[in-house]
């Protein structure tokens, strides 16, 4: 029996009512994701900030025997309460390989402690009633003020939360993506290549399709283990290092290459490849002149995101070794550092307040690079397609 106008009115408008309850819905997801991310950058942003400032004091040093023994007897015992002992370390140092300096006096800008650096902040302190009174004094005189953290910038870590540093952990990430770039790209391109221009469609390359795709999606932890089995028990890879990081970064990173460019292999037409074998063209030709070219921003773009992702991984890191406390930069592949991520984790759990902006600082460090890398990402992509 057919349905009358009434009938069939009533269903478009439940419908039309439904198809606007789900718009509703996905628009009110889409802006809690949206909330939420913008809540989370507000609050890195508001705990990072302050870490590019760090409180500093100025200080008038008296270069005298006391000072060579001791570098507390070198400054105003009011005002050495507040400096950053690290500094006051030096200070012998200073006197032994220039002594020329004995006997004279230098009024210079110094690291201040991080109770003092909290104090100015607005932060939790430990500072004692006295001591605050001589920093907000100080302040008065124009002899302790906030300025641009260049420590945080040239500096490696330490146990005073004003004397660290993300250098040496930058340093020792730039090196381990160097390693992890140097043997995953050509790895996985070559073998995407291999897979999808001349491997035959058999059972045995069918098997390594399905177990690429199944690495891509395992825990990363697992390749920090696979990476301690391998390169450290078995081969004697240094633990800690740049190169056994990279390795094993390169494990995990090479299904994601290779997925990428298989990908971007797949979307370059066929009449690309029929053409150049009109022509006389030889099979390793056709890929090495045509195929790659034209699949290069593809590859491009995913190698960098695999590259960016492995760069925020942690957990693998972790099981070879490279959170240990590394104050110095690296200077080779082989010995001991640490990574970004591994450093914002060390700073996460001390129970130092003062590193808590440390902490934040650091991540937002490396946001920024991760969101440099992807910004690489899409301009390659782009400046590979206007050439092709």
């Amino acid at each position: 029996m057919s349905q009358s106008f009434d009938e069939i009115s009533a269903q478009l408008r439940r419908r039309h009512r439904k198809s606007a309850r789900l718009k509703w819905i996905s628009m009110g997801a889409l802006g809690l994701a949206g909330l939420f991310l913008v809540l989370f950058f507000a609050d890195m942003l508001g705990k990072g900030m302050p870490a590019f400032q760090q409180a500093q004091v100025q200080v008038e040093i008296d270069y005298n025997e006391d000072a060579q023994r001791m570098g507390r007897a070198a400054l105003d015992p009011e005002v050495s309460r507040l400096v950053s002992r690290t500094f006051e370390r030096l200070i012998p140092g200073q006197i032994r390989d220039n002594p020329e300096l004995l006997g004279t006096t230098e009024t210079r800008w110094v690291l201040a402690d991080s109770q003092v650096d909290q104090y100015l902040k607005g932060h939790r302190h430990k500072l004692s009633e006295s001591q605050k009174a001589t920093v907000d004094a100080l302040v008065e005189q124009g002899r302790a003020e906030l300025k641009f953290n260049t420590t945080f910038f040239t500096t490696g870590d330490s146990k005073m939360p004003e004397a660290s540093g993300i250098l040496s952990a930058a340093v020792g990430t730039v090196l381990t993506m160097l390693v992890t770039l140097a043997i995953a790209f050509p790895i996985g391109v070559m073998t995407a290549v291999y897979l999808e221009e001349f491997a035959p469609d058999n059972r045995l390359t069918q098997i390594i399709e399905i177990n690429i795709n199944n690495l891509a999606a395992i825990p990363s932890i697992l390749f920090g283990l696979l990476g301690l089995a391998i390169f450290i028990n078995f081969f004697g890879v240094p633990r800690s290092s740049p190169l056994v990081g990279g390795m094993t970064l390169a494990l995990m990173t090479l299904p994601v290459i290779i997925i990428a460019t298989r990908t971007a292999l797949r979307s370059v037409p066929d009449s690309i490849r029929h053409a150049a074998f009109g022509v006389g063209c030889s099979q390793w030709q056709v890929v090495r002149d045509h195929v790659l070219p034209l699949a290069m921003p593809g590859i491009m773009t995913g190698s960098i995101i695999g590259l960016a992702q492995a760069m925020g991984e942690t957990a693998p890191l972790i099981i070879v070794g490279m959170v240990a406390f590394i104050p110095d930069v690296s200077a080779s592949f082989a010995e001991a550092a640490t990574v970004l991520p591994a450093q914002v984790f060390t700073w996460a759990g001390e129970p130092d307040k003062a590193f808590v902006e440390k902490t934040a600082g650091g991540i937002l460090v490396l946001l920024a690079i991760l969101i440099f890398l992807n910004a690489s990402a899409v301009i390659l992509r782009k400046k590979f397609e206007r050439r092709w």
